[in-house]
Protein backbone atom coordinates (compact mmCIF):
# COMPACT_ATOMS: atom_id res chain seq x y z
CA UNK A 1 0.00 0.00 0.00
CA UNK A 2 1.77 3.02 -1.00
CA UNK A 3 -0.68 5.50 1.31
CA UNK A 4 -1.98 5.39 4.48
CA UNK A 5 -5.20 4.51 5.63
CA UNK A 6 -4.84 5.71 9.22
CA UNK A 7 -3.36 9.64 9.09
CA UNK A 8 -4.84 12.73 10.88
CA UNK A 9 -8.06 13.80 8.43
CA UNK A 10 -9.78 17.02 9.35
CA UNK A 11 -11.99 20.00 8.15
CA UNK A 12 -13.21 23.25 10.09
CA UNK A 13 -14.95 21.66 12.43
CA UNK A 14 -13.88 17.96 12.57
CA UNK A 15 -11.19 15.79 12.77
CA UNK A 16 -10.67 12.16 12.31
CA UNK A 17 -7.54 11.05 14.47
CA UNK A 18 -6.39 7.23 14.22
CA UNK A 19 -7.83 5.71 17.04
CA UNK A 20 -5.73 4.45 19.95
CA UNK A 21 -5.92 1.49 22.83
CA UNK A 22 -6.19 5.10 25.30
CA UNK A 23 -9.56 5.99 23.63
CA UNK A 24 -11.46 3.36 24.48
CA UNK A 25 -13.07 4.59 27.64
CA UNK A 26 -14.34 8.35 26.11
CA UNK A 27 -15.63 6.14 22.56
CA UNK A 28 -17.29 3.73 25.17
CA UNK A 29 -18.80 6.86 26.91
CA UNK A 30 -20.42 7.65 23.03
CA UNK A 31 -21.51 3.72 22.64
CA UNK A 32 -23.05 2.47 25.58
CA UNK A 33 -25.71 4.34 24.53
CA UNK A 34 -28.31 1.54 23.59
CA UNK A 35 -30.11 4.07 21.00
CA UNK A 36 -26.65 3.95 19.03
CA UNK A 37 -27.05 0.45 17.68
CA UNK A 38 -30.66 0.18 17.56
CA UNK A 39 -30.35 0.19 13.18
CA UNK A 40 -26.94 -1.40 13.28
CA UNK A 41 -26.79 -5.13 12.22
CA UNK A 42 -25.17 -5.65 15.93
CA UNK A 43 -27.73 -3.95 18.82
CA UNK A 44 -25.75 -5.15 22.09
CA UNK A 45 -22.63 -3.04 21.16
CA UNK A 46 -23.26 -0.82 23.71
CA UNK A 47 -22.60 -3.50 26.38
CA UNK A 48 -19.32 -2.86 27.55
CA UNK A 49 -17.55 -6.58 26.93
CA UNK A 50 -19.19 -6.62 23.47
CA UNK A 51 -17.79 -3.20 22.65
CA UNK A 52 -14.57 -4.35 24.00
CA UNK A 53 -14.52 -6.58 20.89
CA UNK A 54 -15.92 -4.24 18.63
CA UNK A 55 -12.92 -2.18 19.74
CA UNK A 56 -10.15 -4.22 19.28
CA UNK A 57 -11.32 -5.17 15.80
CA UNK A 58 -10.92 -1.54 15.30
CA UNK A 59 -7.49 -1.28 16.83
CA UNK A 60 -6.44 -4.19 14.73
CA UNK A 61 -8.01 -2.61 11.77
CA UNK A 62 -5.27 -0.32 11.64
CA UNK A 63 -7.57 1.90 9.74
CA UNK A 64 -10.08 3.24 12.33
CA UNK A 65 -10.76 7.11 13.67
CA UNK A 66 -12.34 8.77 16.52
CA UNK A 67 -14.18 11.52 15.13
CA UNK A 68 -13.60 14.80 17.08
CA UNK A 69 -15.43 18.08 17.25
CA UNK A 70 -12.51 20.68 16.84
CA UNK A 71 -14.08 23.71 18.81
CA UNK A 72 -15.22 21.33 22.24
CA UNK A 73 -12.41 18.25 21.94
CA UNK A 74 -16.24 15.88 22.05
CA UNK A 75 -15.59 12.77 20.98
CA UNK A 76 -18.41 12.43 18.47
CA UNK A 77 -18.20 8.73 17.70
CA UNK A 78 -16.11 6.29 14.68
CA UNK A 79 -15.62 5.11 11.27
CA UNK A 80 -12.90 3.92 10.00
CA UNK A 81 -11.57 2.00 6.31
CA UNK A 82 -10.95 -1.57 5.99
CA UNK A 83 -10.26 -4.13 3.62
CA UNK A 84 -8.00 -2.27 1.46
CA UNK A 85 -7.58 -4.54 -2.12
CA UNK A 86 -5.35 -3.77 -4.47
CA UNK A 87 -6.05 -5.75 -7.74
CA UNK A 88 -9.44 -4.08 -7.61
CA UNK A 89 -8.08 -0.78 -6.34
CA UNK A 90 -10.96 -0.30 -3.86
CA UNK A 91 -11.50 -0.04 -0.29
CA UNK A 92 -14.07 -0.30 2.23
CA UNK A 93 -15.06 2.38 4.74
CA UNK A 94 -17.48 1.75 7.55
CA UNK A 95 -17.55 0.60 11.35
CA UNK A 96 -19.31 3.87 11.49
CA UNK A 97 -21.23 5.15 14.64
CA UNK A 98 -22.23 8.63 16.05
CA UNK A 99 -23.81 9.44 19.61
CA UNK A 100 -27.33 10.60 19.23
CA UNK A 101 -26.07 14.00 20.14
CA UNK A 102 -25.13 14.34 16.87
CA UNK A 103 -27.82 13.04 14.69
CA UNK A 104 -29.77 14.93 12.38
CA UNK A 105 -26.87 17.91 12.54
CA UNK A 106 -25.52 16.87 8.97
CA UNK A 107 -22.14 15.44 10.56
CA UNK A 108 -22.63 12.12 8.34
CA UNK A 109 -21.71 13.51 5.44
CA UNK A 110 -19.20 15.77 6.03
CA UNK A 111 -17.24 13.28 7.55
CA UNK A 112 -17.68 10.88 4.70
CA UNK A 113 -16.51 13.75 2.39
CA UNK A 114 -13.06 14.24 4.32
CA UNK A 115 -12.85 10.53 3.95
CA UNK A 116 -13.83 9.99 0.46
CA UNK A 117 -11.92 13.24 -0.93
CA UNK A 118 -8.66 11.60 0.77
CA UNK A 119 -9.00 8.27 -0.26
CA UNK A 120 -10.10 9.06 -3.84
CA UNK A 121 -6.23 10.45 -4.62
CA UNK A 122 -5.54 6.50 -4.14
CA UNK A 123 -8.28 4.09 -4.93
CA UNK A 124 -10.91 4.03 -7.38
CA UNK A 125 -13.65 2.41 -5.71
CA UNK A 126 -15.11 2.65 -2.12
CA UNK A 127 -17.15 0.04 -1.11
CA UNK A 128 -19.86 -0.04 1.96
CA UNK A 129 -21.62 -2.55 3.96
CA UNK A 130 -24.81 -1.32 5.77
CA UNK A 131 -27.02 -3.49 7.55
CA UNK A 132 -29.96 -4.56 5.61
CA UNK A 133 -32.26 -2.82 8.51
CA UNK A 134 -29.88 0.10 8.96
CA UNK A 135 -32.33 2.70 6.83
CA UNK A 136 -30.44 5.38 8.18
CA UNK A 137 -27.52 4.60 7.04
CA UNK A 138 -28.72 3.33 3.58
CA UNK A 139 -30.33 6.79 2.96
CA UNK A 140 -27.39 8.59 4.23
CA UNK A 141 -25.46 6.92 1.93
CA UNK A 142 -28.00 7.08 -1.30
CA UNK A 143 -28.06 10.89 -0.53
CA UNK A 144 -23.86 10.75 -0.67
CA UNK A 145 -24.33 9.11 -4.42
CA UNK A 146 -23.91 5.14 -3.12
CA UNK A 147 -25.58 2.70 -4.95
CA UNK A 148 -26.77 -0.44 -3.43
CA UNK A 149 -25.01 -3.26 -5.90
CA UNK A 150 -25.03 -6.66 -3.72
CA UNK A 151 -26.50 -8.19 -0.53
CA UNK A 152 -24.27 -10.19 1.47
CA UNK A 153 -23.77 -12.28 4.95
CA UNK A 154 -21.20 -10.37 6.66
CA UNK A 155 -19.04 -11.52 9.79
CA UNK A 156 -18.10 -8.57 11.79
CA UNK A 157 -14.81 -8.82 13.90
CA UNK A 158 -15.72 -11.80 16.46
CA UNK A 159 -19.31 -11.73 15.67
CA UNK A 160 -22.33 -13.43 14.35
CA UNK A 161 -23.28 -12.90 10.52
CA UNK A 162 -25.36 -10.73 9.04
CA UNK A 163 -27.04 -9.80 6.40
CA UNK A 164 -25.54 -6.68 4.71
CA UNK A 165 -26.34 -4.37 1.44
CA UNK A 166 -23.43 -3.41 -0.25
CA UNK A 167 -22.83 -0.18 -1.84
CA UNK A 168 -19.96 1.38 -3.78
CA UNK A 169 -19.25 5.03 -4.72
CA UNK A 170 -16.64 5.47 -8.21
CA UNK A 171 -14.00 8.24 -8.10
CA UNK A 172 -15.46 8.88 -11.32
CA UNK A 173 -18.95 9.82 -9.96
CA UNK A 174 -17.54 11.55 -6.90
CA UNK A 175 -17.85 15.59 -6.81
Amino acid sequence: MKFSIQTILENQEYQLIPLQQGDFESLYEVASDPKVWQQHPNKDRYQREVFENFFKGAIESKGAFKIVEKSTGDILGSTRFYDFDEHRNSIFIGYTFYGTKSWGKGINPQIKKIMLDYIFQFVDIVYFHIGKENFRSQIALERLGGQKIAEEEVAYFGEPTRTNFVYEIKKENWV
